[in-house]
């Protein structure tokens, strides 16, 4: 490992001013001075916890996690590192009251990691995903800093390039002092790469770790079969306006709940279902289905209740560059999803459900309304949806407690 980070920081020195232009250019030049590990240290104390996502899917599925943590124990002071700009924005919008320092990872190599161990020195570190630094991991192991991966995941493609490398990532792993997948499937990849059998278990996905909203919803939908469109991106109000209309005509009893991201787009979404003849009112003014068509949630807060009343739901942010929203919502009411193409947010949320009928990606607006239309007129394929969503949800709950029970045996 010493010979490993001679050639790499070397390697960095030679292309730093030339990697760094290139961000610059990029306007991705963010974090330098953290990742380099020149930082004032920070008045933290000697016990820490640090938990580690590197950008925005990582950091939600940690959510609860720490929340939790901070509940339980308190006397920890709460560190939380990203790898991106965007992953560091939502740590500071999440976590603002609830974590004692947020900053950057530091580059694997060796100065930048020493100075980031010595200045923040944390007592137990937890990396969410599967986030391999074996310069890192080398001098936490010799700091005798307990080392996990949580949430543990690693998809055919990279499995199968780290196979090719199996020496070098057993040496990297033998450092961790556990990792902890989300599937079996998982934990065999892994241990086939060179993680001990003994220090990798499964855990479960943290994702799933979402409860139902006690509050009782109330549109007057009756019989009717409520769609829902939740956190609408630009460009994607059109979709699913011109696909709803297009499905109203064939099942008369449908009716539909969009939710834009960004409510600064109202005037043009009614002027969207003016063209329509279709009718809608605002959730702000109390409007339901015993006269609407559509009704528009313009609240803030009160999306994730609704996918209680809803048959099934198009997730937003997927027909652009977002990434996608979180399907969980809608799934812990055992409501189908589908999404389109952009979900690398949630990207293995999807490849559980997708596994199933609980979850659908679909590729343009006409897969969409045709996927629309199976469930709306395939009540044995629609029962399917409902039940593997009920089957992923309850497979999937646990892990949460599992890290936590793994932390009270490291810290007490």
């Amino acid at each position: 490992m010493y010979i490993y980070g001679f050639f790499t920081t070397l390697l960095f020195i030679l292309i730093l001013p030339f990697y760094y232009l290139v961000r610059v250019m990029q306007g991705k030049s963010f974090g330098w001075k953290e990742k380099l590990g020149f930082f004032d240290s920070p008045d933290l104390g000697k016990k820490i916890i640090m938990f580690h996502g590197v950008s925005v899917g990582e950091i939600i599925a940690l959510e609860n996690l720490i929340k939790k943590t901070k509940e339980i124990f308190p006397e920890y002071k709460i560190v939380i590192t990203t790898g991106t700009k965007t992953g560091q924005d939502i740590a500071h919008k999440k976590y603002e009251n609830i974590a004692d320092y947020i900053t950057y990872f530091p580059f694997d190599f060796p100065y930048c990691v020493r100075s980031f161990l010595d200045k923040v020195n944390p007592s137990v570190i937890l990396i969410a995903e599967t986030e391999l630094w074996p310069t890192f991991a080398f001098y936490s192991n010799k700091k005798n800093i307990p080392l996990y991966i949580i949430n543990g995941r690693i998809s055919d493609s990279t499995y199968k390039s780290y196979r090719l490398l199996t020496p070098f990532f057993r040496s990297v792993l033998k450092n961790y002092t556990g990792i902890f997948t989300q599937s079996e499937e998982d934990k065999n990849k892994l241990i086939k790469i060179g993680a001990s059998p003994d220090k990798t278990e499964v855990m479960k996905n943290l994702k799933f770790d979402i409860k139902k909203s006690n509050e009782v919803v109330d549109l007057s939908q009756g019989d009717n079969r409520v769609i829902i469109a939740g956190s609408t991106h630009k460009g994607e109000d059109e979709i699913i306006i011109n696909t709803f209309a297009g499905l109203k005509k064939e099942f008369n009893d449908i009716k539909l709940i969009l939710a834009p991201r960004h409510l600064n787009r109202m005037e043009h979404i009614i002027d969207l279902i003016n063209k329509t003849g279709l009718s809608y009112g605002l959730r702000s003014k109390h409007a339901d289905f015993s006269d609407k068509d559509i009704i528009i949630l313009d609240t803030m807060g009160e999306l994730s209740k609704m996918y209680s009343v809803c048959d099934f739901a198009f997730i937003g942010g997927s027909f652009n560059k977002t990434g996608g929203h979180n399907p969980l919502e809608a799934i812990v009411y055992n409501k189908p999803v589908i999404s389109g193409p952009s979900i690398h947010n949630f990207r293995d949320i999807y490849w559980l459900l997708t596994r199933s009928n609980a979850g659908k990606i679909v590729k343009t607006p006409e897969e969409l309304k045709e996927y629309m239309k199976k469930l709306l007129s395939d009540n044995n394929f629609y029962d399917s949806t409902y039940r593997d969503c009920k089957a992923i949800f309850n497979n999937q709950q646990g892990a949460l407690d599992f890290v936590i029970n793994k932390l009270s045996e490291i810290l007490k």
